[in-house]
């Protein structure tokens, strides 16, 4: 049985009506979006898109991806997002596309109130830098991408946990939990002491399984087996 979760579960997503279903479930506490999700679902006008979802969800925080790859017009896009609503986040990369820090915009935007979602982060050292250009800014996120270092063959943890230490100086600060693969990282990402993960529908759809009987759960697979070849009219010849 596991126990219950204290972590909160962000919603990762860009398609309007998947969004607002999941509003209506009080165990999602927030929403994420960003570029690749928006193209994924078809979005063309991403203000249009994002007022749309902001005038349906006033009460939960949004996070909204910068699109430019120079900082001067990070800046810009930057400040038209949070100006979109009271509940926006606006996420920053950690870098530029050639591996330039964004530190300091993100430093500039937090000193300014600018509450910031900075994102695409994978090693200690980039949480070091970023809590420090956030320290003196309002509540704000910082978006370590736990599943893709997964992906890169490196236990997370050992970072996530190095990170929640190096962010424990500055409580507006939350740490995101950020891609990851399987309901165990939920669990896992609670464990540790994370303060938010955001989870994708495919993730989210598993969510009540969480804790189920492990025999039950066995019985089930093996009947799923055996419903799906006498529907497919599977037989081996005798």
């Amino acid at each position: 049985m596991i126990d219950p979760l204290t972590i909160k579960i962000f919603a990762d997503g860009a398609d309007k009506a998947a969004m607002l279903q999941l509003y209506a479930n009080p165990v999602i506490q927030g929403f994420t979006t960003n570029p690749t999700l928006m193209r994924k679902a078809g979005v063309r006008d991403v203000e249009a898109f994002a007022r749309d979802v902001l005038a349906a969800i006033p009460d939960r925080p949004i996070s909204f991806e910068v699109f430019s790859d120079d900082f001067d017009e990070m800046e810009r896009q930057a400040r038209t997002i949070a100006s979109w609503g009271d509940n926006v986040y606006v996420k920053i990369p950690v870098t530029d596309t050639k591996g330039t820090s964004s530190a300091p915009l993100v430093r500039k935007l937090s000193g300014e109130g600018v509450k910031l979602n900075v994102t695409a982060l994978m090693t200690v050292q980039q949480v070091r830098e970023v809590g420090r250009a956030l320290a003196d800014g309002p509540n704000s996120y910082v978006s370590v991408f736990a599943g893709r270092i997964a992906d890169a063959g490196v236990d997370p943890l050992p970072i996530m946990l190095a990170a929640l230490s190096e962010l424990q100086p500055y409580p507006q600060l939350e740490l995101i939990w950020a891609s990851p693969r399987e309901v165990f990282n939920i669990v896992q990402a609670d464990r540790a002491g994370c303060h938010i993960i955001t989870v994708t529908s495919d993730l989210l759809a598993k969510l009540p399984g969480l804790g189920k009987n492990l025999g039950q759960f066995s019985l089930e697979t093996v009947q799923m087996f055996h419903r799906d070849a006498q529907a497919a009219g599977l037989e081996i010849p005798g």
